[in-house]
């Protein structure tokens, strides 16, 4: 879709991606005026556009008025490569991983300064953490977090440092030193431990996985209540990274998806300095 708005600077295309954008996995479902003033749209603007999209199938009209994201938009969502090729890579592990564990396992993936989830798999047994596949949360308070913060690149580090450090419980790292020592032990050791630091009783040890450069691919993480043993996990999450970095690189170049790169262990001190 595209075309000139009345709106002075919004064309028709960035009024239909914001209604799309307003949706989130806290928001997976919203009436009328919740997507007008998400997307900052009048609201004969917004009902005009979101007929088309419910036309067209990218949003669904639900029996109580309220539209969720529809079935054409989610089969096009799929067949993003970084997405599709990692899922099918890592599925097959992470079921094993969650028939040994009996917890939830998550595949995830960077996403500008956020980390996106990808996959997860849990059981009915399983701790609930809030983990939602497509879900975005903050880099610094999960164990997830830790390990893109510590092998990307400097400008990411320094970017969530400047903004400041969230506290979402007492046991968050708030302190740039603390985290910028946490990082240094998390590429030493290539596992990240975070405890109850984005939510009482839930607990997360994590592991990355590398493309064939050495870059960072993606995070593949155990979540489980805090009460239960982290450490024991580590050498099953580390055993799974590990597999996973083989497979990619017995993958064809063109299957092997996007990496990130590296940030040296000397640019972590430099960034929280």
């Amino acid at each position: 879709m595209s075309g000139n708005s009345r709106e002075a600077g919004r064309t028709t295309s960035s009024r239909v991606l914001a209604l799309l954008g307003a949706f989130s996995t806290a928001r997976s479902q919203m009436c009328l005026s919740d997507l007008a003033r998400r997307s900052g749209l009048p609201i004969t603007t917004a009902h005009r556009l979101i007929n088309d999209l419910v036309d067209w199938g990218a949003l669904e009209r639900l029996a109580d008025g309220r539209y969720a994201v529809g079935l054409r938009l989610w089969e096009i969502g799929c067949l993003a490569p970084r997405q599709r090729d990692l899922r099918t890579l890592a599925l097959p592990t992470m079921q094993d991983l969650y028939v040994t564990t009996r917890e939830n396992i998550v595949l995830a993936t960077r996403d500008d300064d956020q980390f996106l989830y990808l996959e997860k798999i849990s059981g009915a047994h399983s701790a609930r953490t809030g983990t939602e596949v497509g879900g975005r949360v903050p880099l610094h308070a999960t164990s997830v977090g830790k390990i893109f913060l510590a092998f990307s690149e400097q400008d990411l580090l320094c970017a969530v440092v400047d903004r400041g450090l969230t506290r979402f419980t007492r046991h968050t790292i708030v302190m740039p030193g603390r985290l910028g020592q946490a990082l240094c032990h998390v590429r030493q050791t290539q596992v990240a431990c975070a405890y109850e630091e984005l939510a009482m009783g839930i607990s997360s040890v994590a592991a990355p996985i590398f493309a064939p450069s050495g870059e960072l691919q993606a995070a593949l993480s155990i979540e489980l209540r805090s009460s239960a043993d982290v450490q024991r996990l580590i050498p099953a999450v580390r055993t799974a990274a590990l597999g996973l970095t083989q497979r990619l690189s017995d993958l064809p170049p063109r299957d092997r998806g996007a990496s990130r790169t590296g940030v040296p262990i000397e640019l972590v001190h430099q960034a929280v300095a």
